[in-house]
């Protein structure tokens, strides 16, 4: 017999959020399966919540008024198979490493470029997630979605996703009308490597590894993001707190004239992505602390709790860190982290 939605309330969300920040919930809404959702969407006790997933990708400056819905739907599947290609279904609750981790075990290349980014399945699209020179639209299919006005499915195709850096239609005109039930991604089972961006190459020679499988390029990526990033179990964080901000090729020379280190990636349109980590390192930002609320000694781009910051004092960091940004190069950051 199915279990009924388990729900609790006045619940601090700490351990919910990677950021650490205790603020209570007044209603926590455990999303085992469709049915809980469908629950949640016509119960009018609950409708409004703040879906939540890992956790990892948020800001609490304020409790949140209404109930949170907390994302643990299951579930991996193959939907279609050729000798050349695999589009797999994931449920939005599965864990995204664990999720790459195991799409390699069975032959599935990719996503190994994307180890070891915190979060869930169902937060991929919404952010179209990337590191080292891939992005989650690069593999993605589609997208299975409920409204939450009227409970009725959606299928979403990757053009319907309308990807852009760090953005979706998830994040811009259907933002908070959608709950992702389930991703699915379209992988090669033909090796496809990709160690051009970052460290990846170096990180490679110094594991002496002579041939290299997708499997070596995840474990280089694995010891890369390690190596720079805080644990959230030990020290609160989001990962990368900001984007990178693209500029006119135009821009960048002039800024490169006045800042001859300024790093710099070419986007497909010919514009100039900035590092933002070095943006704020050179601003004399990397590991400055106020309070609790810090910027990370190994990674600029990192804000972190080192205890009992909240959402307000660390917000009121990246604050000054953007006016300093703009002072300094007239760019202006902007969050990646969802702010509440």
């Amino acid at each position: 017999m199915r279990q009924m939605l388990k729900v609790e309330r006045n619940i601090s969300l700490k351990h919910f959020n990677t950021f650490g920040i205790d603020i209570v919930a007044p209603t926590l809404l455990y999303l085992q399966d469709e049915n809980d959702l469908h629950q949640a969407i016509t119960d009018l006790e609950w409708q409004g919540g703040l879906i939540l997933g890992g956790g990892s990708n948020i800001l609490f400056r304020q409790a949140p008024k209404n109930s949170v819905w907390l994302n643990r739907l299951k579930g991996r599947e193959v939907i279609e198979e050729n000798d050349n290609a695999v589009i797999i279904k994931v449920k939005s609750g599965e864990n995204w490493h664990e999720l790459v981790m195991w799409s390699l075990e069975q032959g599935y290349f990719g996503l190994e470029n994307l180890a070891l980014i915190p979060g869930t399945v169902g937060a991929a699209p919404i952010q179209n997630i990337g590191a080292y020179g891939c992005e989650l639209r690069d593999f993605c299919h589609g997208v299975e979605a409920i409204e939450l006005r009227t409970g009725l499915s959606k299928w979403f195709s990757a053009k319907d996703c309308q990807f852009g850096y760090r953005s979706s239609v998830f994040k811009g005109a259907a933002k908070g009308e959608y709950f992702i039930v389930a991703v699915h991604l379209r992988l090669s089972k033909v090796p496809l490597l990709n160690t051009t961006y970052g460290a990846i190459e170096q990180r490679l020679v110094e594991k002496q590894v002579s041939s290299t499988t997708p499997l070596d390029v995840a474990h280089a990526v694995i010891d890369i993001r390690k190596s720079k990033l805080p644990d959230p179990a030990e020290l609160g964080n989001a990962g990368s707190f900001f984007k990178n901000p693209s500029v006119s090729l135009s821009q960048y020379n002039t800024l490169k004239e006045t800042f001859p280190n300024l790093v710099a990636y070419s986007n497909p349109d010919g514009t100039r992505k900035l590092a933002a980590g070095w943006l704020i390192e050179a601003c004399g930002w990397k590991g400055i602390r106020h309070g609790d609320a810090g910027c990370f000694e190994k990674q600029a781009l990192v804000l972190v709790n080192y205890g009992q910051a909240g959402g307000d004092e660390i917000w009121g960091l990246a604050s000054r860190i953007i006016s300093s940004v703009y002072h300094k190069f007239g760019i202006q950051l902007d969050p990646e982290v969802n702010i509440v």
